[in-house]
């Protein structure tokens, strides 16, 4: 329950932090593992497997973009993204399709 109230405040409180995705880099750098699962990547559309990332907030996540996390390498192959494009387009990977 306390994960669901929590995403429920994300999902609430992201809007206003982040605009709407780019569309051409999410498919040129994201979409790539994102849609797919590939090496452990959580899927575009599944909120279940976002919600214990989005719990760590979006400053932790737009941090492990930047910094590579797992087989994801620095910058999530988008290196000329702003930090607000990747939080849209984590924002838009985390939500329900």
């Amino acid at each position: 329950m306390k994960k669901l109230i929590a995403l429920c405040c994300v999902a609430w409180i992201l809007p206003a932090w982040a605009a709407e995705p780019n569309m051409e880099k999410y498919n040129k750098s994201c979409i790539v593992c994102h849609a797919s699962g590939a090496a452990g990547a959580p899927k575009t559309g599944d909120v279940a497997a976002w919600a214990p990332r989005m719990e760590k907030g979006m400053d932790a996540l737009v941090a492990a973009v930047n910094n590579g996390m797992n087989a994801m390498p620095p910058k999530g192959m988008c290196f000329d993204c702003s930090n607000e494009e990747y939080a849209a387009m984590i924002i838009f990977m985390a939500g329900a399709k």
